[in-house]
């Protein structure tokens, strides 16, 4: 499969089963293009057949005419070009460097990623990461919040250091020879329950050593209750820290207010400037959502630049179409151009020796996740789990409060296998929308959450994710191009 598209002045063809990337000129796009469309041999194994290198420039030749540029007949002795201009010597020299790339396993690349849908189903259960509700309640009161204000579809709770412990036991019994695990500290906001995360990361620096495993702690939160004490600590302790902002301050206080409506901005933004600096501006990030209020959401992400903020997220909100805020199909022109607008800002930030990591743009061309996390995504029902303040286990923080995904509880462990097996065999290629998604292998199908959300089954997409989706990886992609030429 490939794709291919024009971004910031760059003809990019992307090989989807290799991951090759190929910046080009218009002759080799237009090549290219028509292989991939118009080629009536059609089975990759002609292009790695060297018997059929004749076959391949006759075929191309179908696109010939014999016109000079104003159609009239080409008079004696003119070079001989096809509609778009081009000599057949230089389609030539294209086609040799197809084939080329083709016997090198760059182009017209198999699908060699299906096979291994078998091995990835048969997987048996590996946890590496919780996400602890620490606490299910909240002191903002942000009008997007899938939480419900941190009550997830039922009671206001905080966890008891007992439930955290049980909840760190399970982990280390369920993780196998999996040396680092994973535990992030969600609400609701956290800091609501300040004390216990402190004992549990205690306690599990103390299992780190009985066990010989590593516990990388991350804290997600609002900074409203963030002060010296908390930054000590987190910076001591935290591998990653998640800063929840939404951008400018009309922006943020419009969607993030406190219960009695005033905004948080002003409380909110010198707390993150300080821990972000004290972290040197290194493991933390930034997160706001978008809405449709705010679809020039690039300025948010320039305005949190302007703050000196260096790691960005800056994410769409998921919503029905009932809800104000909520992003649509119509709206997605407007945020294609912001996210073209974005990507080239940071392609020239970059070049003055002032750039900013933004996470929806963050991709591996060279390496990339292993085979299971490109078909499978991120592992949610089988190696990630959310733990409810009561000890409960569901699939991801997502799904918290929906009782058909509940999995079981940290004193009897997971006591329904069957949603871990139906999570553990959606892929991209159970997903008929992915299979001929050229982004397929960089989303991993997507957010099985939204998925169900909207389509009631984790086996499909969510439309308006999977359009803005493509566009992220077509600007990530050609700021990497642009930025090697550079």
């Amino acid at each position: 499969m490939i794709h291919l598209y024009q971004n910031n002045g760059y003809n990019i063809v992307l090989d989807v089963n290799s991951g090759s990337v190929h910046v080009v000129d218009e002759l080799a796009y237009d090549v290219i293009g028509f292989l991939e469309k118009d080629n009536p041999l059609h089975a990759v194994e002609s292009l790695r057949d060297e018997g059929t290198k004749a076959k391949l420039f006759a075929a191309f030749e179908d696109g010939y005419t014999l016109t000079n540029p104003k159609g009239s007949p080409a008079p004696q002795g003119h070079e001989l070009r096809n509609a778009l201009g081009y000599t057949r010597e230089d389609v030539c020299d294209v086609l040799e460097a197809v084939i080329e790339l083709t016997k090198e396993g760059r182009l017209f690349a198999r699908d060699v990623y299906e096979d291994f849908i078998d091995v990835v189903k048969q997987r048996k259960t590996v946890v590496k990461a919780l996400c602890l509700h620490i606490a299910h309640d909240c002191n903002l009161a942000c009008k997007y919040c899938f939480a419900e204000e941190g009550e997830y579809h039922g009671r206001r709770a905080l966890m008891s250091f007992e439930v955290g412990r049980k909840a760190l036991d399970f982990l280390i019994a369920n993780s196998g020879s999996r040396r680092n695990l994973e535990v992030d500290f969600f609400g609701g906001e956290p800091l609501m329950n300040w004390q216990v995360v402190k004992d549990l990361v205690a306690y599990g620096r103390e299992q780190e050593k009985l066990h010989d495993k590593h516990f990388r702690f991350t804290l997600t939160t609002n900074g409203v209750l963030l002060d010296e004490e908390v930054q000590e600590f987190v910076n001591k302790e935290m591998d990653n820290v998640v800063l929840s902002l939404d951008g400018r301050k009309e922006v943020n206080d419009r969607m993030r207010p406190f219960r009695n409506g005033k905004g948080s901005y002003d409380l909110i933004v010198p707390k993150f400037q300080r821990l972000a600096e004290s972290r040197g501006q290194q493991k933390y990030y930034i997160r706001g959502t978008f809405t449709r209020q705010n679809l020039d959401f690039a300025k948010d992400v320039m305005h949190f630049v302007d703050l000196g903020f260096k790691q960005i997220s800056i994410e769409p909100v998921v919503g029905e179409d009932s809800d104000p805020y909520a992003i649509r199909e119509c709206d997605l022109p407007d945020i294609f151009r912001e996210y073209d607008v974005l990507a080239k800002t940071m392609v020239e930030r970059e070049r003055a020796g002032k750039g900013f990591t933004f996470f929806h743009f963050m991709i591996d061309l060279e390496g990339g996740p292993c085979v299971s996390k490109r078909l499978s995504g991120c592992g949610s029902g089988t190696e990630y789990l959310a733990v409810t303040p009561w000890g409960d286990l569901y699939p991801c923080h997502q799904f918290v409060g929906q009782e058909e995904f509940l999995m079981g509880n940290v004193d009897a462990g997971i006591t329904k296998p069957e949603i871990a097996d139906e999570f553990r065999s959606c892929s991209v290629y159970s997903k008929e929308k992915c299979r001929n998604c050229f982004a397929k292998f960089y989303c991993s199908g997507g957010c099985m959450a939204n998925s169900y959300k909207f389509h009631q089954t984790i086996h499909d997409t969510y439309d308006v994710s999977c359009e803005m989706e493509r566009k992220r990886v077509e600007c990530a992609i050609m700021i990497k191009a642009a930025l090697a030429e550079a």
